[in-house]
């Protein structure tokens, strides 16, 4: 349940449009902060110079480089209160997580969504462990959340094209269309609004408010570190869940370390294709050495003919 007793989503459509948050401009201001794992100088330096070099305002949050238990940025209370004070400063235009690792899970039931939502929208940019925040955030403040590389632990100061990506859906234009670089597991056309993020962190918020909402959308997912059995351990309890029958179609991002490849592939083969869904893979997503930033919360097209994910222009428009 959220802070003021109400889940996230709650009387909601699936299919309601949600708002993109305002682009930024040079001069804005940013936050960086930490809702799970805990960050160094060595993960902050970098992803201050990275958005300080494209014009912006970096404030860093007090206690974002507190420690606890040794694999979380703080007590919850602490990372808590970080991220709702980053949140609800008004002159913060977005959020940017430093790192994943583990610990938003441990929070997102103590967001106050009504004091969030008053702040006004703004982006939250984050992947892996954030997948919780993305679920939590964009169902009950109805924003477009970016899946997207974390300045402190990504390709983002190797690769240009991870850099450009985000850089373009912060500051605009925002991308209209996805290559797809797999194999078509299944194929067909679907329309509908994208969610999802980290397989694993996705399955382990089953019955909680955070849960996936996958009734007529599309369903990213991606990985790291999982070896097949245990992405078809994941796979199966969405499976049993029901969340994979209600989704119109998956498309698959990058199953980094999680063993070899055809084992990778056959397993998404078994537990996604007769879902009766367009399936295809190879989307630059997640922790591999390319991570575009997605859009989670606009509506989409997946094409298998050619291979391609597209965002609609009206989704374009900002909030």
């Amino acid at each position: 349940m959220k802070a003021d007793g109400v889940p996230p989503g709650a009387g909601r459509t699936p299919h309601q449009d949600r708002a993109y948050p305002p682009l930024l401009r040079r001069g804005d201001t940013v936050a960086l902060v930490a809702p799970a794992g805990p960050v160094t100088d060595r993960e902050t330096i970098p992803a201050r110079d990275l958005l300080e070099d494209w014009g912006l305002r970096v404030r860093t949050t007090p206690r974002l480089h507190a420690t606890h238990q040794g694999y979380l940025a703080g007590s919850d209370a602490e990372r808590l209160d970080d991220f709702t004070e980053a949140w609800l400063d008004p002159d913060v235009r977005a959020v940017v997580c430093v790192r994943g690792g583990y610990g938003s899970q441990r929070i997102a039931d103590r967001l106050d969504h009504r004091r969030l939502a008053a702040a006004g929208p703004k982006f939250l940019v984050g992947s892996s462990d954030i997948t919780c925040l993305h679920q939590a955030l964009g169902e009950s403040l109805r924003l477009v959340t970016l899946h997207g590389p974390m300045p402190g632990c990504s390709p983002l100061h190797e690769d240009d094209v991870s850099a450009g990506s985000l850089h373009a859906a912060l500051f605009g234009p925002p991308p209209r269309s996805f290559a797809l670089h797999g194999p078509v597991l299944v194929p067909g056309r679907a329309e509908g609004t994208l969610t999802g993020g980290n397989l694993t962190m996705l399955a382990s918020s089953l019955g909680t408010a955070t849960a996936p909402d996958t009734e007529g959308r599309i369903l990213l997912l991606e990985d790291v570190g999982e070896d097949p059995y245990r992405l078809d351990r994941s796979l199966t309890q969405l499976r049993r869940a029901g969340v994979l029958r209600r989704t119109v179609g998956v498309v698959l991002g990058d199953f980094t370390d999680c063993g070899p490849p055809d084992q990778v592939e056959a397993v998404m083969r078994d537990r996604l294709s007769d879902l009766g869904v367009p399936v295809a893979a190879g989307l630059p997503a997640g922790h591999g050495p390319r991570q575009l930033t997605v859009p989670l919360g606009a509506r989409a097209v997946l094409r298998t003919d050619p291979p391609r994910l597209t965002l609609p222009p009206h989704e374009r428009n900002t909030a």
